[in-house]
């Protein structure tokens, strides 16, 4: 039998969507019968991730642990998480489980790292910025991680929840004055560190590609590079805790 790679989304929806149609345009295949088998649950129930972290909200770890049982028992062989925020409990769900969990953050990270980025904007949800999820791990490899200030991390995170809501126009307009602001200031490259970012900047990055890293499609490329060369050498090419 295949092997099936799990996908545990829903958070939200369309960054699943982005994440599914990223494994389809990153597959080699011509034709149907060639792509990668996946099993998406994506259940949007989920409590908002932000909301607990920064207001002790509902906690979403037990609906993400039924999201991820649902998968492990569907028989699939290695699981995803488009979402960063939700990475924040990563650890926890790694104990729920005795197969492969491709970390997003840590996929992003490689790719920064392997391609000797010295300084990068991280754009995210507040909950990923402070918890310093990326900011931490890209320290430890001499990695200069900028973040927003305050108020232009209160706009960023009205832009995203601006897009979950459907309102796509003021997305844009909320979160293109701060990428243009660090432009002129010299930065030119940007971590999508949130799944609904790549959505919100679809227009710049299309113009820009270099100038933006996918959180996203990292992840979703070592879910490929899993499922094209199988579990032994994608542990041994996987980078370590400390990333050198």
């Amino acid at each position: 039998m295949k092997k099936i790679l799990g996908m545990l989304g829903g958070m939200g929806p369309g960054a699943t969507a982005d994440a599914f149609y990223k494994l389809i345009n990153n597959t080699k295949a011509s034709k149907d019968q060639e792509h990668i088998p996946v099993i998406i649950v994506s259940i949007p129930d989920i409590p908002d991730r932000t909301e607990n972290i920064i207001y002790d909200g509902p906690s979403p770890l037990p609906a993400m642990i039924n999201s991820l049982k649902l998968l492990e028992n569907a028989g699939v062989s290695c699981i995803v998480m488009p979402c960063n925020t939700a990475h924040y409990w990563y650890e926890d769900l790694m104990k729920e489980v005795k197969i492969p969990f491709i970390s997003i953050i840590d996929a992003a990270c490689k790719n920064i790292i392997s391609n000797k980025i010295r300084k990068v904007a991280l754009l995210a949800t507040t909950a990923t910025i402070r918890t310093k999820l990326y900011q931490e791990k890209l320290s430890l490899n001499n990695v200069e991680c900028i973040v927003p200030d305050e108020i232009n991390q209160y706009k960023i995170m009205q832009s995203i929840i601006a897009y979950k809501a459907g309102d796509i126009d003021k997305a844009k307009e909320l979160i293109y004055p701060y990428i243009n602001m660090l432009k002129s200031d010299g930065v030119n490259k940007f971590v999508m560190g949130c799944t609904e970012i790549p959505l919100i900047l679809d227009e710049v990055v299309n113009c820009s590609p270099d100038e933006f890293i996918d959180a996203t499609e990292a992840l979703i490329k070592e879910a490929i590079d899993w499922y094209n060369f199988g579990d032994e050498r994608f542990e041994k090419e996987m980078i370590n805790e400390n990333y050198q």
